[in-house]
């Protein structure tokens, strides 16, 4: 698994940001791991009060992130997981969320955590989850990055 040579960010108290996050459904086991991640970092950084969205699946991902950040939201959190079946689908889910989200995010200037697993197998993405006996926390990093980014670009206005 990749994970060396990630940033060591300390969480610093953001109570101020307004965060949203939006989750896929498909895959309860693993999004329910993300999104514990999730909450668990957002606490970390004295964020009691986070809006949970959820869509159907991964592809719905993009258009509610948009609708979060155009909200106001100062950091959107976008959780899913696609796991390869035996047709193109999973090329072509991967495909247009990454795009939409790193769209979303471009044309708001509202940072977008990326948290979206993108796996060969159901074992890979319980490796990612977040779980008790996962080896890294996804649902964690992403909000990590989002908030950190969204502090950046407030010390930067």
């Amino acid at each position: 698994m990749a994970g060396h040579g990630a940033p060591v960010l300390t969480p610093q108290n953001h109570a101020d940001l307004r965060v949203a996050v939006v989750a896929a459904q498909w895959h309860e086991q693993v999004m329910n791991g993300l999104l514990d991640g999730a909450h668990r970092a957002l606490k970390e950084f004295g964020i009691e009060e986070a809006t949970v969205v959820r869509v159907p699946g991964t592809f719905e991902l993009p258009v509610a992130a948009k609708a979060l950040a155009e909200r106001g939201y100062d950091a959107v959190v976008a959780l899913g997981v696609v796991i390869r079946g035996g047709t193109p689908h999973f090329d072509y889910v991967c495909e247009a969320a990454t795009m939409g989200l790193t769209d979303v995010a471009v044309r708001t200037g509202v940072p977008v955590g990326f948290g979206v697993l993108t796996c060969d197998n159901e074992q890979q993405a319980l490796d990612r989850a977040g779980l008790p006996d996962s080896a890294e926390d996804k649902g964690h990093e992403a909000v990590t990055a989002a908030v950190a980014t969204a502090a950046t670009l407030r010390a930067l206005a």
